[in-house]
């Protein structure tokens, strides 16, 4: 079907308004002549990254034809500063003109409902057509290829090369490149650091800050090998064990695995490519499509993944290499309840104590609480505790806004949201940083209130390690004074000869551990020090279906749902152990805060 020039004129961009990657603000008549996409997108969504990777591809093929116009419309207060929206560019290696449309003006002119969407715009300045969500470059692609044989027709499309003064050509060369997350192994004195937009992971003794090793040749791209050989895509979370490191891959949706004693990398599951579907059924990891895998937690045998990109929480089987969903149905919204009924929303944090796997859900601004084991047993967190306590202490209200990552403390009893928290007054304090947002006693950290926070990893000298992002920097918190000061990192000669070995705690691990091979559970025990033992299954009278039906998951589901929206608009919703504990019979998701 030949295309139809549109007949609604394109709003001009208002005056005022901040411009980036160009030297002046553009207007719609001066871009007569080309064909315009406008990417209406917010830099902390999931979805609005996911387009990123296409649009450079519509803008290579259609170089001369096709000018791509980012427009920001910020979900949250953070998101309006021009100088973040700046940073994001950078980030995310944006090569077209960005406006900050702060107000939502522009959103408001074209009657954008959505992130991210798009509004296709002729050589004529008419709007031909309007589309949402993912999956656009075959969808334009198309539509393109024909406007340019319409509008080249009748005389109309200018080729004209156009070029843009893009903000990396001012942006210093750093050593790191907004590093995204960082894991302190205390036991072996390893530092792992993702340098994300260097494409590569650095290896650095925690003591002295040399640089031991480099996992990565720095060169974006999806190959297995040698340290040198291999090629990662903007990787995030890492999880340590022994002289094995996993890896989130997260831009390559795949989890890679680095063996620090041979100095070879191989990918677990993904292959490179974004899965299109949500299916979270148990499978074989191996050449299983993931979607943006955004932080790693190892628990219990079992490789925990915030699935960003597909708002749940898989897990990996580390001794059969099956992978299956854990939490979350996959609707993006803010629904505790049974693990599987629950509702996540760009899941990028997490760390766990003994039964419970914390979540920094980012889009819903809270912290989630999920059960390690999918029958439940603890529940120390769960919704009820927190409305009873909250009824009865009326504490302050705290906000969060948009969490990267959440981390527990060991001898502390809470998780750790950029944040440190008091066992016994329940109160969030702050360790470090600036915030214009937040009521006495609550916190919100932003360090230099230009720094994205990500991945803390507290060490056992009572200090947190903090991935500074847009300052390129490791940052040292002292938990206790606050003091803040950059870790160093030294060049070593010997980088990538030095290896250290972090040493399995002794002793008998016991715990629930789902069998991702089945949709069954089984109990089992493991000794540490017998890497070897086989799992003993319990009697198998106790198994039973990870995913419950009938009646009672119905009702369960509702109430979850009547929890969630009894506390859409609650700001912390968080417990102390010594209030004591609820049990439940079946694994569930709670919203801390």
């Amino acid at each position: 079907m030949p295309i139809q020039p549109g007949t609604v004129t394109a709003p001009e961009f208002p005056e005022g308004l901040d411009w980036l990657n160009t030297e002046r603000p553009l207007t719609m008549r001066e871009l007569r002549g080309k064909i315009v996409l406008l990417d209406f997108w917010t830099y902390c969504c999931i979805n609005c990254m996911h387009v990123l990777p296409e649009l450079e591809r519509l803008e290579r093929k259609w170089k001369d034809e096709l000018i791509v116009i980012g427009v920001h419309s910020a979900k949250f207060l953070g998101e309006k500063q021009t100088e973040n929206i700046r940073q994001a560019v950078l980030r995310y290696e944006i090569a077209h003109p960005v406006v900050n449309d702060h107000s939502m003006q522009i959103w408001q002119e074209y009657a954008v409902r959505a992130w991210p969407s798009f509004m296709l715009i002729d050589p004529n300045g008419k709007i031909i057509g309007t589309h949402s969500g993912e999956r656009v470059y075959d969808l334009f692609d198309g539509v393109i290829a024909q406007m340019v044989e319409h509008f080249e027709g009748e005389g109309t499309l200018d080729r004209t090369p156009v070029s843009f003064a893009l903000e990396r050509a001012r942006q210093p060369e750093s050593v790191l490149s907004f590093p995204g997350k960082v894991l302190a192994d205390d036991a072996g004195d390893r530092l792992f650091i993702a340098d994300t937009n260097h494409n590569r992971i650095v290896i650095a003794s925690l003591s002295t800050g040399h640089v031991l090793d480099i996992v990565g040749s720095g060169e974006a791209g999806f190959a297995d090998g040698s340290f040198a050989e291999t090629k990662l895509d903007h990787p995030q979370g890492m999880a340590v064990e022994g002289d094995l490191l996993y890896i989130a891959d997260t831009d390559n949706h795949a989890i890679r695995r680095a063996d620090l004693r041979a100095r070879q990398v191989v990918t677990l599951a993904g292959d490179g490519e974004q899965a299109e579907d949500f299916d979270n059924r148990p499978g074989p990891a191996r050449g299983r499509r993931l979607n943006s895998p955004w932080d790693l937690d190892l628990a219990h045998g079992v490789l925990f993944i915030a699935m960003a990109g597909q708002h749940q929480v898989w897990g990996l089987d580390l001794e059969e290499f099956y992978i299956a969903g854990h939490a979350g149905s996959g609707q993006e919204d803010h629904v505790d309840g049974p693990l599987l009924a629950a509702s996540l929303a760009q899941p990028s944090g997490l760390t766990h104590d003994d039964s419970t796997l914390f979540v920094a859900d980012s889009e819903v601004s809270s912290i989630r609480a999920v059960d390690l084991d999918p029958r439940g047993g603890h529940a120390p967190w769960s919704a009820r505790a927190v409305r009873l306590w909250r009824h009865r202490r009326r504490p302050e209200r705290g906000r969060l806004q948009h969490p990267l990552d959440v981390e527990y403390g060991g001898r502390c009893s809470s998780p750790t949201p950029t944040t440190t928290r008091s066992r016994r007054s329940g109160r969030i304090r702050a360790m470090c940083g600036h915030s214009r947002q937040c009521a006495p006693g609550w916190w919100t950290v932003r360090l230099k209130r230009r720094a994205s926070m990500s991945r803390r990893a507290i060490v056992g000298a009572g200090q947190a390690l903090v991935a500074d992002t847009n300052n390129h920097v490791i940052r040292v918190v002292d938990i206790e004074s606050g003091e803040a000061a950059t870790f160093a990192l030294q060049d070593s000669a010997q980088a990538g000869a030095a290896r250290r070995q972090c040493d399995l705690a002794s002793g008998r691990d016991r715990y629930v551990r789902r069998s991702f091979a089945t949709d069954h559970l089984r109990f089992a025990e493991r000794d540490h020090t017998e890497p070897g033992r086989a799992v003993t299954p319990r009697d198998s009278a106790r198994r039973r279906p990870a995913s419950t039906g009938g009646r009672r998951r119905d009702r369960d589901r509702e109430g979850a749902q009547r929890c969630s929206r009894a506390h859409r608009d609650v700001d912390l919703l968080l417990r102390g152990r010594e209030a004591g504990s609820l049990s439940v019979r079946d694994g569930r998701c709670t919203t801390l805060s």
